[in-house]
C-alpha cells in the first residue's frame, strides 16, 4: 500500500486504532498532496484502480474542489481529460467489453456513496459546460445505456443529482444557479429531451421483468422531470397504458406499483389551464382505472394510491373553481358538466382508500376534502349524489377518528404510552373534526342522519368495541355545539331532539371505561336543555352522575370531572331537582364526608372535586326550600367540616410549626375550598335578610376558618385558600363580614410576600367595590400599611429592560404594581380619595402621586397607563378647585399644570411610540383628552399660559399651532377636542423628528 493511500485511510479512521497525532499528520500529508501539479491525473487514476472506498471518496472530493474552484483556469486538454475520464467511469470503465483488459474496479462493487459522488461530479461538468462546450452530454450518456444495468443505474443517479443540485426549486438557489438551471432545461428541450424520455420508456419496458427495482428507480427519477418537460412526452399512448398496467397489477409488478402511482400524480399535477387539464384527466381516465382495484392493498401502496386519487380529485376541483370564475358561457357549462362526471368517477375509490387505509390521512387529503365541502357550500343546494358523497366523507371521518384498539387498556388506566396516544389523538382530531363541522354547516340533515344511524348501530350492540363507542359519542357531542334551546323543546320533533332522547335511553357499552364515562357526562351536560324540557329523563341522568359511572367512579379523574359537570348540570336544572334533593345528598354523603381523605389526585382533579360542594350549595341554597330543611342540610355539612378544622388546629404536632405538617395542611386546604364552593349557592339576601339562621352558620364557619392563619402564618398556600374563602364570604354574608375585617386584615398583612400582597389587595378591591364608603374607616388604618409594603417591595429605580430581564420575580412585582394601581383606581372611583389625605397617609402622598405620574407616562402596559390617567382625572375632579387659595391639597394644582399636563398630556403623546393605530392606545388617548379638558376647567388660564410659554415651545411647536391648540382646549367639549388634539399631535411630530425631544436632552 502506498504512503498516500495509508495517509487517507489513517485520516478517515473511526476505529480508534490510529492515534490523534498520527491522524493529524495523515490529514496534513493529504492536504500537501492536493497541491501537487499532477493531482488531477493522480486522483482520476486512484478513482479507477484503488480498492479502498475511502481513497476513492477522497479523490472524488478533491476533484470536486478542483472543478468548483479552478476548472475554468485549466487548459482545454486537461478539461477534456477530466470529462473523458469521468465518462469512462460512468461507462463502468468499459468492463462489459471482453476484449478490454483493465485493472479498474467495477462500479457494481463500489459503495452507493461512491456512485452518488461520481454522479455529482458529472452534474458539475454539465453545470459548467452544457451546452456550449459539451453539447453531446446527454447523448453521450444515452449512447452508453446498452452497456448494461450498471450504466443504467449511473444514468439514473446523474439525472437525480441534476434535479437535486441544479434544477429543482425545492431547494434555495442563487440567481446564477437559477440561470444555469434555465439554460440546461432550455437546451435539453431543444436538443435531447424527447430521446431521454424515449430512453426512460425503453428502460422501463426492458427491466420491468428482469430487474423491477431498476425499472422502479427510472419511474421515481422520471416523476421529478414531468413538471417542466412537454406533457405530451409522457401523457401519451405509450406511457399511460404502461403506468396503469403497473398500477392495477398486484402480482406481476408489485415493486413498480407505488412508483407508477407517483408518476401519474406528477402528470396530473402539472400546471396548465383548466380546459387542457380536464382534457388530460379525461385522457388518463385514472379514476376509472383505480376503481378496478378497490380492495385491500399493501399499506405503503395504498397510501400512494390515495395520494394519486386525491391529487386527481383536487385538480378537478381546481379546474371547477377556474371555470366558475369565467362565468356561464357555453364552454364553461360543458366543462362544469365534465367536472361533475369526473368527480363522480374518482370519488368512490378516493373514499374507499381513505376509509380502509392503515395510515393517518395526510394534510393534502384533508385539504381536498375541505375544498370539496366548501365547493358545495358555495354552490346551489346539494343533490342526492352530493349527499351520498358527504355521507361517505362522514364515514371516512368516523373511521379515521377512532382510537387504535390496542391502546384501550393503557388509556383506561393511563400509562405513558396511553397518555401520549391521547395527546396525539387530541391534536389529530382538531383537523378531522373541523371537517365534520364544515359538513354539518353545509348539510346538517345529512350529518344528523349519519350520526343518528351510527349511534343506533353501535350503542345498541352490547359487544361494541371501545373505540367505536367513543367515536360515536364524540360525534353527538360535537353536533351539540351551538345547539339552540328552541330545538330541544318538546314541540320541536327534529332529528337531533329524537337522537338525544334515544341516546339518554340507551345502555352505553364500555361505559366504565375512563374516556367513555367522562364523554357521556360531557355530552349529557351539553344537551342539558333537552333534559330541562324533558324532565322524565332526570332520574336516568342523575343516576349516571351519582353512581359508579360518575362521581363514584373508581378512577379519580372521572369522579372529579363528574363533580364539575354535575355542578353545571345543577345550575340549569336547579329547581327541577328539588324533588330529588334528599336522594342526591344521601348518594353523595360518603363523598362529601371524605373531602379530606388523601387520594392520588392531580391538583386539577382536587379542584374539580370541590365543584361537588358548589352543586350541593346550589341545591340547598334555594329559597324554594323550607328554612328548617335548609338549615338542617347546611348544618349537616358545615358542622363536621368545622369540627375537623378545629380538631386539626388543636393537635400537638401543629404547635410551633408555622408551616404545618403536609397531611394536615392539605386536608385544611380541601376543607376551606369545599366551604368556599358550598357558599356559592347562597345569596347575600338569603343569608342576611331572608334567613339569618343561614348567615349565622356561615359567620360561625368564618370564625373557625380565620383561626388557620395565626396557627400557620408562613403557609402561603393556606393563606391563599383563606383569601379565596374570604372573597366568597363577602358575596355570601355582605356587610356581616365587616366586623371581622380588622382581625382578618391584620392576619393577612403579617409576613406577606409580593404574591400574598397581590391577593390581599385584590380582596381589598372587592371590599371597596362592595361596600364603597363603608370601607372608609378600615382604609384609613390599612392604606398607609399597604402603600408602605408596596414601596418597600417595588424597585426604587424601576424595572430593568432587555433580553432575559422578565424573570418570574419581575412578573410578580409587575403584577403587584398593577394591582396597587387598581386599588388606587377603586378608591378614587368609589369616593374614597380622602383616605389619601388622612393623617396617616398624607406623608406618603408625594410618593403615591410621583409613581402614578411615572406610570402614566412610561409604563410598558398601555392599559396600566390608562388606569393611572383615570386616577388623575378623579383626583383633578375631587381635589382641584378654581382658586389656588382654596386648595385642598397644597401644591397639587401646580403639580398638575407643570408636570402632569406637560409630561403625560404633551411630551409622551407626541412621541412616535404613541401609536394611534393601536386600540388600547386610542383608549388611553381618550382619557388624556378628558384630563386636559378637566385641567382647563379647574386651572383655567394658568394651564394655558404654562402650555403656551413653557411646554409647547419646549417641543418646538410653532406659535400659530400652539395658539390654535389652546383655543381648542378652551372652546371644545371632550368629544370635539379628541380629533383636534390628535391632529395637533400629528402636526407636532415632524418638529420633534427635526429638532429632537427637548425634555429628553
Amino acid at each position: 500500500m502506498e504512503d498516500f493511500e495509508k495517509a487517507v485511510l489513517f485520516s478517515f479512521d473511526q476505529s480508534g486504532a490510529v492515534s490523534d497525532e498520527l491522524k493529524a499528520q495523515a490529514a496534513a500529508y493529504c492536504e500537501q498532496v492536493k497541491q501537487a501539479p499532477n493531482i488531477i491525473e493522480a486522483c482520476l487514476e486512484k478513482i479507477r484502480i484503488s480498492q479502498y472506498a475511502e481513497v476513492q471518496f477522497w479523490c472524488l472530493k478533491t476533484l470536486e474542489e478542483v472543478m468548483q474552484q479552478r476548472y475554468k483556469t485549466l487548459d482545454s486538454q486537461k478539461r477534456l481529460f477530466i470529462r473523458s475520464s469521468l465518462m469512462l467511469a460512468f461507462c463502468n470503465f468499459n468492463l462489459d467489453d471482453a476484449s478490454i483488459t483493465d485493472s479498474a474496479i467495477p462500479l457494481s462493487s463500489r459503495p452507493v456513496f461512491i456512485r452518488n459522488k461520481l454522479a455529482q461530479l458529472i452534474v458539475i461538468l454539465i453545470y459548467l459546460e452544457y451546452p456550449a462546450e459539451w453539447p453531446s452530454a446527454f447523448l453521450d450518456m444515452l449512447g452508453s445505456l446498452s452497456k448494461g444495468p450498471v450504466v443504467v443505474d449511473m444514468f439514473i443517479r446523474v439525472l437525480n443529482a441534476l434535479d437535486e443540485e441544479v434544477i429543482s426549486f425545492d431547494f434555495p438557489r442563487t440567481e446564477e444557479e437559477a440561470a444555469a438551471a434555465t439554460r440546461i432545461k432550455d437546451a435539453m428541450r431543444q436538443q435531447c429531451i424527447s430521446q431521454v424520455v424515449a430512453a426512460w420508456y425503453n428502460l422501463i419496458v426492458m427491466y420491468k421483468g428482469q430487474s423491477p427495482q431498476l425499472a422502479a428507480q427510472v419511474l421515481e427519477m422520471m416523476q421529478k422531470y414531468v413538471a417542466w418537460i412537454d406533457i405530451g412526452l409522457v401523457a401519451n399512448d405509450s406511457f399511460v397504458p404502461l403506468l396503469f398496467e403497473f398500477l392495477v397489477s398486484s402480482h406481476e409488478y408489485p415493486q413498480l406499483r407505488g412508483a407508477a402511482a407517483e408518476c401519474l400524480l406528477a402528470i396530473v399535477s402539472k400546471r396548465m389551464d383548466a380546459p387542457s387539464k380536464l382534457a388530460l384527466l379525461q385522457q388518463l381516465q385514472a379514476g376509472k382505472a383505480c376503481s378496478t382495484i378497490m380492495e385491500e392493498q399493501e399499506p405503503e401502496f395504498a397510501l400512494k394510491l390515495t395520494a394519486l386519487l386525491t391529487g386527481i380529485a383536487t385538480e378537478v376541483l381546481e379546474c371547477s373553481k377556474r371555470i366558475e370564475v369565467n362565468g356561464a358561457c357555453e364552454q364553461s357549462l360543458a366543462l362544469a358538466e365534465l367536472v361533475t362526471v369526473m368527480l363522480d368517477e374518482v370519488l368512490p375509490p378516493v373514499f374507499y382508500f381513505m376509509q380502509n387505509g392503515d395510515e393517518d390521512m395526510s394534510t393534502t387529503t384533508f385539504q381536498f376534502l375541505n375544498s370539496y365541502v366548501t365547493r358545495m357550500k358555495n354552490s346551489k343546494p346539494i343533490n342526492g349524489k352530493q349527499a351520498t358523497h358527504l355521507g361517505q366523507i362522514l364515514a371516512v371521518v368516523f373511521t379515521r377518528m377512532r382510537y387504535d384498539p390496542s391502546y384501550k387498556d393503557s388509556i383506561d388506566e393511563p400509562d405513558k404510552s396511553g397518555l401520549e396516544e391521547e395527546e396525539r389523538m387530541a391534536e389529530y382530531r382538531k383537523e378531522i373534526m373541523g371537517l365534520f363541522r364544515s359538513i354539518n354547516r353545509v348539510a346538517p340533515e345529512v350529518t344528523k342522519t349519519f350520526v343518528e344511524s351510527t349511534l343506533a348501530r353501535i350503542l345498541q350492540d352490547s359487544s361494541a368495541e371501545f373505540e367505536d363507542v367513543e367515536a360515536a359519542i364524540v360525534l353527538l357531542r360535537v353536533l351539540g355545539e351551538g345547539v339552540t334551546e328552541e330545538s330541544m323543546k318538546p314541540e320541536n320533533r327534529g332529528p337531533l331532539r329524537e337522537m338525544v332522547g334515544a341516546f339518554l335511553s340507551m345502555s352505553i357499552p364500555c361505559h366504565s371505561h375512563r374516556l367513555i364515562a367522562i364523554l357521556y357526562l360531557e355530552t349529557v351536560t351539553r344537551y342539558v336543555k333537552f333534559v330541562q324540557y324533558h324532565p322524565e329523563y332526570i332520574p336516568r341522568v342523575l343516576s349516571a352522575f351519582l353512581d359508579a359511572r360518575g362521581m363514584h367512579h373508581p378512577n379519580p379523574q372521572v369522579s372529579s370531572r363528574a363533580s364539575y359537570l354535575f355542578m353545571r348540570f345543577v345550575k340549569v336544572l336547579r329547581i327541577q331537582l328539588v324533588p330529588y334533593l334528599e336522594n342526591i345528598l344521601q348518594s353523595l354523603e360518603d363523598l362529601l364526608s371524605s373531602v379530606t381523605l388523601p387520594k392520588p389526585l392531580l391538583k386539577k382533579d382536587a379542584d374539580e372535586r370541590s365543584y361537588m360542594f358548589e352543586a350541593v350549595g346550589l341545591l340547598i341554597g334555594m329559597e324554594d326550600l323550607a328554612v328548617e330543611k335548609q338549615a338542617t342540610f347546611l348544618s349537616a355539612l358545615l358542622v363536621p367540616l368545622c369540627g375537623q378544622v378545629e380538631a386539626m388546629l388543636s393537635r400537638d404536632e401543629v404547635k410551633g410549626d408555622p408551616i404545618g405538617p403536609t397531611p394536615i395542611t392539605m386536608a385544611l386546604q380541601q376543607i376551606i375550598m369545599a366551604i368556599s364552593y358550598l357558599g356559592k349557592g347562597f345569596g347575600e339576601h338569603l343569608a342576611t335578610n331572608g334567613r339569618p339562621v343561614i348567615g349565622n352558620m356561615f359567620k360561625q364557619t368564618l370564625d373557625v376558618v380565620l383561626r388557620v392563619i395565626p396557627v400557620f402564618p408562613q403557609n402561603k398556600v393556606l393563606r391563599s385558600k383563606v383569601t379565596s374563602f374570604l372573597h366568597q364570604m363577602v358575596e355570601t354574608l355582605g356587610g356581616a363580614v365587616l366586623p371581622a375585617l380588622p382581625t382578618i386584615i391584620q392576619q393577612l398583612l403579617t409576613d406577606c410576600e409580593p404574591k400574598d400582597l397581590v391577593e390581599f389587595i385584590q380582596l381589598i378591591n372587592q371590599l371597596i367595590n362592595k361596600f364603597k364608603v363603608g370601607m372608609m374607616d378600615i382604609l384609613q388604618e390599612i392604606f398607609p400599611v399597604i402603600v408602605g409594603r408596596v414601596f418597600a417591595i417595588l424597585p426604587q429605580d424601576g424595572f430593568s429592560e432587555g433580553p432575559g430581564s422578565l424573570t418570574e420575580e419581575v412578573r410578580e412585582l409587575l403584577d403587584l404594581q398593577r394591582n396597587y394601581f387598581l386599588l388606587i383606581h377603586a378608591m378614587t372611583t368609589q369616593e374614597l380619595s380622602p383616605v389619601m389625605l388622612s393623617q396617616k397617609s398624607s406623608p406618603l402622598l408625594q410618593n403615591i402621586i410621583g409613581l402614578l405620574l411615572d406610570a402614566s407616562c412610561n409604563h410598558k402596559d398601555v392599559l396600566v397607563r390608562k388606569i393611572c390617567v383615570q386616577v388623575f382625572n378623579k383626583l383633578i375632579a375631587d381635589w382641584c378647585v378654581a382658586s389656588p387659595e382654596e386648595e385642598k391639597v397644597p401644591g397639587f394644582r401646580q403639580f398638575l399644570v407643570e408636570r402632569f399636563a406637560a409630561e403625560c398630556c404633551i411630551y409622551k403623546v407626541s412621541e412616535p411610540s404613541f401609536n394611534f393605530r393601536d386600540a388600547n392606545t386610542v383608549a388611553l388617548f381618550g382619557e388624556i383628552v378628558t384630563a386636559q379638558k378637566l385641567l382647563y376647567e379647574k386651572c383655567g388660564n394658568d394651564l394655558l399660559m404654562h402650555l403656551a410659554t413653557k411646554v409647547l415651545p419646549a417641543v418646538h411647536c410653532p406659535p400659530n399651532l400652539a395658539e390654535q391648540f389652546c383655543l381648542h382646549i378652551q372652546r371644545s367639549d371632550v368629544k370635539e377636542l379628541k380629533p383636534l388634539y390628535k391632529s395637533f399631535i400629528e402636526k407636532l411630530r415632524p418638529q420633534q423628528q427635526q429638532n429632537g425631544h427637548a425634555w429628553s436632552r
